[in-house]
């Protein structure tokens, strides 16, 4: 992310979430209230149009075309890890997500009420998202906000001085961010998932490893390979899904779930999935901290 911007991949993820809210009660994946409030003005009236049945289904369809398969990815895996989530929140109150973004899960999942909540994001993005949940009047005080480089600050003692309980069971989410980093930066956040305390859970995205160098191919990629570098916000990081297990092992962690995006689709989409191509080398994991 370019020093004085908010992440524009941030804002597309709340383009996305505030799609899917438009839909009528019965044939959305999720609501997400908040998620039109997160965007600056330019992309608010995208948002109003998702209201309006014909002008939503020419947006839709244009996202599609330009960044195929981006939209329905990007919100099946939210109602994915949504599921995932309150599924652990029945045994753990401590969740921190890593590269918050515009996530709002603090604010629309009930299972978290009661969780001690910390979003841990570059200070651009944690200053204007407060600001806009504060317009939106929004209650700041469900969550602990962190303000981390994660190239840069420890951000496992700043999350521990912000009351972190790292003797604790604790929830663990990282959407969206792992292939913008070095491969050092994600070997660390890693590390120090695999250092919770036992029966914890990691829940993370990755792309796969082909798309980046060329070896695997993709339907759609070049068209989101392209949208990203133009962004300011290119992909440097990707794994194998072959080598994942043994990656996580080392690091601490036991994988449990490792979904592609054509998977997750059909999981949340069911059978309408079919005709939402696009990216497959998007993936979706669910780690733990083995207990003892």
């Amino acid at each position: 992310m370019r020093s004085q911007e908010v992440s524009r991949t941030a804002e597309f993820m709340a383009v996305f979430r505030a799609s899917e809210h438009a839909k009528a009660p019965n044939s959305r994946a999720f609501a997400d209230p908040l998620a039109a409030a997160l965007l600056p003005s330019e992309l608010r009236l995208a948002a109003k149009l998702f209201g309006l049945r014909p002008a939503a289904a020419l947006l839709n369809n244009y996202i599609d075309r330009r960044w195929p398969g981006a939209r329905t990815s990007g919100i099946a895996r939210t109602k994915l890890i949504d599921d995932w989530i309150v599924q652990a929140a029945a045994e753990i109150d401590q969740v921190v997500l890593l590269g918050a973004g515009f996530d709002t899960r603090a604010w629309r999942l009930d299972a978290l009420a009661t969780a001690r909540i910390f979003e841990v994001d570059h200070p651009n993005t944690a200053r204007v998202k407060q600001a806009r949940l504060r317009s939106a009047q929004a209650d700041l005080r469900k969550v602990t906000f962190v303000k981390v480089d994660f190239e840069v600050d420890d951000y496992d003692k700043l999350l521990r001085a912000a009351g972190f309980d790292a003797s604790r069971p604790a929830i663990g989410v990282w959407e969206g961010v792992s292939q913008y980093l070095t491969g050092e930066a994600v070997c660390g956040v890693m590390r120090w998932a695999g250092r919770l305390a036992p029966g914890s859970r990691f829940i993370f995205t990755y792309v796969h490893e082909g798309v980046l160098n060329g070896s695997v191919a993709f339907a759609g990629a070049e068209k989101a390979i392209a949208k990203v570098d133009g962004t300011g916000e290119p992909w440097r990081f990707g794994l194998l899904p072959e080598q994942l297990a043994a990656f996580l092992r080392e690091r601490g962690l036991a994988l449990m779930s490792d979904l592609g995006a054509d998977e997750y689709r059909a999981k949340v989409m069911g059978a309408q999935s079919r005709q939402m191509p696009g990216y497959s080398f998007y993936h979706t994991v669910l780690a733990e901290v083995p207990r003892a």
